[in-house]
């Protein structure tokens, strides 16, 4: 590095008294001046290779750093895209898993709700028949106590008939016996 800085220095003290007398010349912006041509030229070297010694590695390993993590940034990017994927179709299948439930748990309440109507109307039915049961023997029982009290006044009212016919009284349990009997082949005559 002290060599072509060193180089250079001899160099422009060299070059000093011809660059003088150049300047004296008419100095413009059309006008090529080779001391200056060659000043700019050593000047961009120069700070060509300090850049490259120093800026160019500290750039290129920013560059470098920035390129690796937008590489990372992508590739966390993609995995959290994979994953938002995996976990929206994770998501559809629970859904679709909740409908098809829903779903059954609604026919199984339906269903459920037939067969307690059918047991509840079965249950009704069952009742009503019971009811007509027990109404129908208690008509027959009653049906039976009026026969059985119309058999008595009919005795009773045969009886005083035939007391009267007779011309007396007829109040033995024979007597009654034989109206009963009477009446009992009536009954087995229809």
């Amino acid at each position: 590095m002290k060599k072509p800085v060193l180089a250079l220095a001899t160099l422009s003290l060299l070059l000093a008294p011809a660059l003088a007398a150049q300047e004296e010349h008419a100095s413009g912006p059309l006008t090529v001046e080779g001391g200056l041509m060659f000043w700019t030229i050593v000047v961009f070297l120069v700070l060509l290779a300090v850049l490259k010694k120093f800026a160019w590695p500290a750039i290129l390993g920013a560059v470098e750093a920035r390129e690796k993590a937008l590489e990372e940034q992508l590739a966390a990017a993609e995995r959290d895209r994979a994953e938002a994927a995996k976990l929206l179709e994770e998501h559809r299948k629970l859904v679709a898993d909740a409908k098809t439930q829903s779903h059954g748990m609604v026919l199984e309440a339906r269903q459920l709700a037939e067969k307690e109507r059918a047991v509840a109307m079965e249950k009704t039915k069952q009742e009503q028949e019971e009811l007509l049961a027990r109404a129908r023997r208690e008509i027959a029982a009653e049906r039976d106590r009026a026969v059985a009290d119309l058999r008595r006044e009919a005795v009773d009212l045969s009886l005083a008939a035939a007391s009267k016919l007779v011309g007396q009284r007829l109040d033995g349990d024979a007597d009654r016996k034989i109206v009963l009997d009477y009446l009992a082949t009536l009954d087995g005559g229809r």
